[in-house]
């Protein structure tokens, strides 16, 4: 009856698994509102706002009490789309580009806003009604709720049922055995979800500063009140005020400006500022991050001021898209999904092959006990009972090794994808550059050096105080180490304009000591933006004919025209310019300030041009040449411009044949999106969102495994999707979080490292899950046969997992095996077909050795009569002990085992001293205990005979199988 039960469960549980919907439960709801009052205190609704904003409301979290829900949950996945956007996406998208097209008058129609401001009655209302300002709402889950979730493994759900049934059958050694192996695994994988689930939590840093707010208030006449509120409270129609320095609370409208410049390097990546405007309406062509009268939360003011009208907040902000998809489940890999296939058929071959031999026991023993204990033993036989715990030694083997190497390995799966992964996507500021700035050259209106230049940009970098930039360091280090002596010395400063991101330029006043030949005098140095030096200057000095002479239309657009060539090189260019002064223009008033700079930065002669490069590491070309050798291609995925980035590419030898930019990217229909994302080497000016949905394609797509280099918060949301999500250890706090592995340093050939340890790590657990499932199928089906013809046990239950116990444990060595030479040189996944595939191959090699095993005992010692019984079972437990224990050295290698390739000295170890214990037990008084007889000399002579013959017959099925399949392990 107790059988009868434990099969009726897992036959509903199948039944259930197959024909349930797809789809998965969800976990967490990361974005919910609070409060669904929809009751507006204004006598219109909006119906666009509406339309376009508003989000369908989300279910709460549901304890998961029903079993069949638990269960389905153990293969439900769900399927990332790598490209189009969601629902909440497009309508986010929508509102932002509605507004930003709209007068400005009419999106206080939109927001239900006025001019004035919210009354506080109408914001505290909208707080009530839009809960708190913040993009991401997460809370941690329940520890017990994290537990739950660790139980659902499907080899770990067998070892619970099964050990159950052991005490129920008061199997207790065998229980308790399994219970050990449960705690183990059910552990190191709550403690794992436990420190990924704070993650989420740094991403309220962002957020957080007290905001000005205009807000009216009054019954009769309103007045309009500057406030300041947190960054919680503010709300959909509030009009905020912001200076150099303030963060945006949430997506905004410009009302006014004045030479506001932006900093969107939190979304973007890209370091530069970014100028905004609300004098201006914008149209659909523009990309949504260049459009100039949006500001995004998140980002914040450089310099300049302004007014804004707040028009979403919280879960409907672009930011939130960014972080809506972190912690998302990742579609499982071809690993997981084998293990799933695999625990099918385990599933099946136990309701089958248990229930035959509790049958045929029960019928001829009437043992009930007997039978059930028996069946048992037979399942535990079936379950590869080491599995959680050979994977995680194979794994944290793997981790130790890269810890040598200075990486830290936060996650141990990640070192199986690392051995899987054949695309490494990468950021390129501090991957594969030095991220610091070197000098190139200095260059007149006409392309060509001329030292002069270099001088005065010396000179401007040298005497300047304020405070030295990293393009100032490169100059003076580009003239120290090339030898050139402009003597500082000789030079004496009068008065410094520093550099302003309005202005973005720098000006030193010099002058010389007396009688310095064609430098005497005052002169004012100035350095900064292209754009912004032309501005002032009024002259330009042609050095080949060594004359100063006006600034004209031509040489105007021939300045630009060899800027734009200089940064299509991968170059930044910054300019320079001078002008003598006369003595009285640089005096101090009486009260000791200077004159106004707008009445200095004037008429200046422009003389030339200063370029930089940030120059590409000397380990990167040799790192990359080393993925590429080892299977793995790389992409660069980075916010900056196009330009600098196929140069640094051409300079480590990443291809530019193929690549495109983020507002391309957005144009591009789903099909042509896919094939551009699997074609493109590089892809620059992506943004957060899209650096996802190209990891996601290649993943969904093009069936790769995806690996992501990244320390950014733009790059958080590709680290959340990467198979192997990798940070170093000077990243943002949130990347590190989410990154599987840290390196303590930004060299990629640690990387390289990693994938030799990930494949041998991988390697090796393949080896003992395809090794351990055929020999203990085999077995399994070699001891229903057995059960057939015999009249008793061909192993009695205590035999059995005794023998089970003694082989398990000496598969622990495989962790410490060596790999094959060609096996590392590319990657490999698990497919989804290939274990099913690799047991009908090789598992029936394993039974056919244990039928000749069958009929030598019956023909040949007669062992088929009860007086036989304890003589079978002492001959049959040897053979399958030695049988299951060499098989190891069959399946480790695809080359002959002991002459092409021998096995590393623990496995070698570990088979000599199972084998010996295998033998040697039933000559010994546990043997007697156990029920073993002695065995025969002549036994053993068979014995070799029938290895020599499994090796000669596995090694024919095992060439067999590599030409048709391509591949062994």
């Amino acid at each position: 009856m107790l059988l009868s039960f434990f099969s009726t469960i897992w036959l509903l549980f199948l039944f259930h698994f197959f024909n349930a919907p797809m789809g998965r439960t969800k976990v967490s709801t990361l974005f919910a509102n609070k409060h669904n009052n929809n009751n507006y205190m204004l006598p219109y609704s909006n119906t666009i706002r509406q339309t376009l904003v508003n989000r369908p409301n989300t279910h709460k979290d549901r304890f998961p009490f029903s079993l069949f829900e638990l269960l389905r949950r153990l293969i439900h996945s769900r399927k990332v789309d790598g490209d189009s956007k969601t629902e909440e996406e497009e309508k986010v998208y929508s509102w932002l580009y509605t507004l930003a097209q709209s007068d400005k008058n009419l999106v206080f129609e939109y927001v239900r806003s006025t001019e004035r401001g919210l009354s506080f009655t109408e914001a505290d209302r909208r707080l009530r009604e839009n809960g708190p300002n913040v993009p991401l709402e997460y809370s941690f889950p329940r520890w017990w709720h994290l537990l739950w979730n660790s139980l659902f493994h499907p080899f770990i759900i067998i070892l619970i049922v099964l050990s159950v049934l052991s005490f129920i059958t008061c199997d207790s050694p065998n229980g308790f055995i399994m219970l050990i192996l449960v705690f183990i695994s059910v552990t190191l994988r709550f403690y794992q979800e436990y420190s990924s689930s704070k993650a989420a939590m740094k991403l309220s840093e962002f957020v957080k500063c007290p905001i000005k707010v205009q807000r009216c208030a009054g019954r009769v006449v309103q007045k309009e009140l500057v406030v300041q509120v947190d960054q919680r409270d503010v709300v959909p129609g509030d009009i905020v005020i912001f200076e150099p320095g303030d963060l945006f609370p949430g997506d905004i409208r410009l009302l006014s400006s004045k030479q506001l410049v932006v900093s969107q390097a939190s979304l973007t990546g890209e370091s530069w500022t970014t100028d905004k405007t609300a004098e201006i309406r914008e149209d659909h062509s523009t990309p949504l991050l260049d459009l100039k009268n949006i500001c995004f939360m998140g980002t914040n003011v450089v310099s300049g001021t302004g007014t804004g009208l707040v028009i979403s907040t919280g879960s409907n902000t672009y930011m939130s898209t960014m972080f809506s998809k972190v912690g998302k489940k990742k579609p499982p890999d071809e690993f997981e999904k084998g293990l799933r296939r695999i625990f099918y058929l385990l599933i099946s071959v136990i309701l089958a092959v248990v229930t035959i031999m509790f049958v045929i026991n029960y019928t001829t023993s009437l043992n009930l006990s007997q039978s059930v204990l028996f069946a048992i033993s037979v399942a535990s036989a079936l379950n590869p009972q080491m599995l959680p715990l050979i994977i995680n030694t194979c794994l944290a083997k793997g981790a130790l090794a890269m810890a040598k190497d200075r990486c830290i390995v936060k996650s141990l799966t990640s070192i199986r994808h690392m051995g899987s992964m054949d695309i490494l996507c990468i950021d390129k500021t501090g991957s594969l550059t030095m991220n610091h700035a070197i000098m190139v050259n200095h260059l007149d209106c006409r392309g060509l050096p001329q030292e002069k230049i270099l001088r005065y940009a010396f000179l401007n970098s040298y005497f300047k105080s304020d405070q030295k930039y990293p393009l100032d360091d490169a100059i003076l280090a580009f003239v120290y180490s090339n030898g050139f002596r402009f003597q500082p010395s000789k030079w004496r400063k009068i008065d410094e304009i520093p550099f302003d991101f309005i202005r973005r330029r720098v000006s030193v006043i010099l002058e010389t000591e007396g009688g310095h030949s064609q430098f005497f005098g005052r002169f004012l140095l100035t350095k900064g933006a292209l754009l912004e030096v032309l501005r002032v200057c009024s002259f330009i000095e042609n050095f080949d004919k060594d004359e100063i002479s006006p600034f004209s239309s031509n040489d105007y657009q021939r300045i630009l025209n060899l800027s734009e060539d200089l940064s299509n090189e991968g170059l930044r260019v910054i300019a320079v310019a001078i002008r003598k002064l006369e003595m009285p223009q640089i005096c101090e008033t009486s009260n000791g300030s200077k004159r106004e700079e707008e009445d200095i930065e004037r008429d200046m002669v422009f003389i030339g041009l200063i370029t930089f490069f940030d120059p590409p590491k000397d380990s990167a070309k040799q790192a990359l040449w080393r993925l590429s050798e080892k299977g793995v291609k790389a992409k660069v995925l980075t916010g900056d411009s196009l330009s600098l980035t196929t140069r640094v590419c051409r300079e480590v030898g990443i291809s530019t044949t193929h690549v495109i930019t983020g507002p391309e990217l957005e144009q591009l229909d789903q099909n042509t999106f896919h094939e551009t994302v699997q074609r493109a080497t590089v892809l620059a000016r992506l943004t957060p969102i899209q650096k996802q949905r190209v990891v996601q394609s290649l993943q969904t797509i093009g069936n790769h495994v995806v690996g992501f280099l990244g320390d950014g918060v733009n790059d958080s949301l590709a680290l959340d999707a990467a198979n192997v999500s990798i940070s170093v250890d000077s990243g943002v706090a949130i990347a590190k979080d989410m990154a599987d592995i840290i390196l303590l340093e930004k060299d990629l050939n640690v990387l390289v490292a990693g994938v030799e340890h990930g494949r041998l790590s991988f390697g090796n657990t393949m080896k003992y899950l395809k090794m351990s499932v055929i020999a203990n199928l085999g077995s399994v089906i070699s001891l229903l046969i057995a059960t057939l013809l015999f009249k008793y046990e061909p192993l009695t239950s205590r035999q059995l997992l005794t023998q089970n116990f003694i082989y398990s444990v000496g598969q622990i060595a495989l962790a410490w095996d060596k790999m094959d030479e060609e096996y590392v040189k590319t990657p490999h996944k698990s497919s989804e077909r290939g274990l099913s595939m690799f047991m009908l191959w090789n598992a029936p090699v394993c039974t056919l050795c244990d039928v000749a095993t069958l009929l030598f005992l019956w023909f040949y010692y007669k062992a088929y009569t009860d007086v036989t019984q304890k003589f079978f079972h002492s001959a049959w437990f040897i053979e399958g002990l030695l049988l299951q224990t060499l098989i190891i050295h069959l399946i480790r290698t695809e080359k002959i085992p002991f002459i092409q390739d021998v096995a590393s000295w623990p496995v070698i170890f570990s088979t000599v001293v199972t084998s010996a214990i295998g033998i040697a037990l039933p000559f010994t008084p546990i043997g007697k205990v156990m029920g073993f007889s002695l065995i025969p000399l002549s036994y053993f002579g068979f014995l070799v005979l029938l290895f020599l013959g499994y090796f000669t017959v596995g090694q024919v099925v095992k060439r067999l199988y590599i030409l048709v399949y391509k591949k062994w392990l």
